[in-house]
């Protein structure tokens, strides 16, 4: 198994930092008391939120344990592939919530059963497709059943889409999920799929993945994901602050559609008629843990199961497992919930079909036309220039078998240093290229926006989808041909580029990169030496790169 490092990198230092400055929900800075026993509970991003106000909850409460010391309970968020690289290592973690027991089955096949046997459900909360409310109401929602086959249907042909739809919601439904790699929401969205095309609610074993109806409904379904979230959370919240110009529908959890659901327009749970998963949050206690930890992490699992903690839960958007919690907002038929949903229930898959449930959406996911820009101007030289040669050469060997790169590097003027190359077939050569990159000269930044977007122009192809890195340290200093108007963010954003934008330190000009990539559809990000391979990383992961459990 290979070690998604800047992933187990990021879960490392949370827990280093959790351990050494309790950081919990209690937010203390002086960490655990003294006389307690602190219990470290790692959980997937739609479960941390309620999770983390439960401890917060119960570290004020100092709850006393059987031996006279204190329950101390800190929380870090990591989504379940990614959790696996943390829990093959010597981290010290006392409970796992991943989303359902297919993960700590993974992580078993994988070398360690400790979380395994002692699983609990916490609380539930069903995948849906999260739909704003007029383009459910266009398609036929409440009254009309979706499914979806009927989602990769319309996703996959722009003419039924625009009949259905009316017209009014743009030339095509676009779709994003969650990463197969890093994200159980991801994996479980593609295995929905394979379900429906299947109809059945039996475990799909890793061999059904290669019947044609099943390649033909994921490819139909995933050529219409323009962007892979790293967390249903991190969908929801997108998709709320960019509005219905930038996706029409989301598959995330029933709680991230209430928790981000107010606004103008509403955002609606769909539940797919043919069925969908059920995220169960057990709680997962480390069975190689010492006694100790073991019953501080049962006494924290027993608050989170009482009505205090479901309360809280439901509070969160989750459904309550106890059954003396009585219903209430948000799970409400005016928010659109429907507690009877779903009908059907997918059960869990052996972690084999998750594996191969990868290797088939990487194979049917939509390549990548891309564009890298990076700044080789003098002020890149020494130690920047030599972290971005290393993230974008990790970002290179991420790359999709069939995905394609163009390289240009600026500074006095732009230079294609390759013009779309299939990464498949020429990765050394693009790494080894980028590797000789070094810094001199001025900042050429608009003309070499205007002749990447030129590229595209040139390269594009409806069978694949277009995007744009563009990195500076700096302000364009020398170009000639294009300045930052109009005319160039129609060129940038043109044939349907997404564009990814980072501010290399404090010098670069943010405004502007930040505009060009709200327009384009795509992220900012402001970064320095120290982050910007996990910059390059969360990049990589967006564009569906080969990242996460077993890569």
């Amino acid at each position: 198994m290979k070690v998604n490092k800047s992933g187990f990198a990021a879960v490392c230092v949370a827990l280093l930092i959790l351990l050494t400055m309790g950081c919990s929900g209690s937010g203390s800075s002086s960490g655990a008391p003294r006389n307690s026993v602190e219990v470290v509970v790692l959980a997937n991003g739609s479960a941390a939120p309620w999770l983390t106000a439960a401890a917060l909850a119960v570290n004020e409460q100092e709850i006393e344990l059987a031996d006279g010391k204190t329950l101390f309970v800190g929380v870090v968020s990591r989504e379940s592939g990614e959790a696996i690289d943390a829990l093959h290592a010597e981290t010290p973690v006392d409970m796992w919530v991943p989303e359902n027991n297919t993960w700590p089955a993974l992580l078993a096949e994988n070398g360690n059963p400790a979380f395994e046997t002692s699983c609990q459900s916490l609380a539930e909360s069903p995948l849906v497709i999260g739909m704003w409310q007029p383009i459910a109401e266009a398609l036929g929602w409440p009254g009309r059943e979706l499914g979806w086959l009927d989602i990769g249907s319309l996703a996959a042909d722009p003419s039924a889409w625009s009949y259905y739809s009316g017209g009014q919601f743009g030339n095509e439904l676009r779709i994003g999920h969650t990463h197969p790699g890093v994200s159980g929401s991801g994996a479980s969205t593609l295995l929905a799929i394979v379900q429906a095309a299947q109809s059945t609610t039996a475990p799909v074993q890793a061999d059904e993945l290669q019947s044609p109806i099943v390649q033909a409904s994921v490819g139909s379904f995933e050529s219409a994901v323009t962007w892979f979230s790293p967390s249903t959370e991190a969908l929801a919240s997108t998709m709320r602050e960019r509005g219905a110009g930038y996706l029409g529908a989301g598959i995330m959890y029933e709680s991230d559609v209430l928790r981000y659901q107010a606004g103008d327009p509403a955002l609606v749970p769909v539940y797919p008629f043919e069925g969908t998963f059920m995220a169960t949050h057990p709680g997962c206690i480390n069975g190689a843990a010492p006694p100790e930890k073991v019953a501080a992490a049962e006494a924290f699992i027993n608050y989170l199961t009482g009505e205090e903690g479901q309360v809280l839960a439901q509070s969160y958007g989750l459904r309550p497992i106890n059954s003396a919690v009585a219903i209430a907002a948000p799970l409400t038929e005016a928010n659109g919930v429907q507690l009877n949903q779903p009908l059907a229930v997918y059960d869990d898959v052996p972690p084999s079909t998750v594996f191969a449930v990868q290797d088939l959406w990487q194979s049917s996911r939509k390549p990548i036309n891309l564009v890298m820009l990076i700044d080789t101007s003098g002020s890149m030289d020494g130690s920047k220039m030599r972290n971005v040669r290393e993230a974008a050469a990790q970002f290179a060997e991420q790359m999709g078998e069939e995905d394609f790169i163009t390289l240009i590097a600026f500074s006095t003027s732009p230079q294609v240093i390759h013009e779309r190359l299939l990464i498949g077939e020429t990765r050394s050569v693009v790494v080894q290229s980028i590797d000789r990159l070094r810094a001199d000269g001025d900042t050429s930044l608009y003309d070499a926006i205007g002749l990447a977007g030129e590229i595209i122009e040139r390269t594009s192809s409806p069978a694949a989808a277009n995007a744009m890195i563009v990195l500076t340290d700096g302000v364009d200093t020398i170009s000639s041909n294009y300045r930052f108007d109009s005319e160039l963010i129609n060129r940038a954003t043109a044939n349907g580029t997404t564009v990814f934008t980072v501010a290399y330190g404090n010098d670069a000009d943010e405004d502007i990169l930040e505009n060009l990539a709200l327009q384009a559809n795509g992220n900012y990000f402001q970064g320095n030496e120290a982050d910007i391979t996990a910059i390059y990383e969360e990049i990589s992961l967006a564009f569906g790169g080969s990242v996460g459990i077993g890569r």
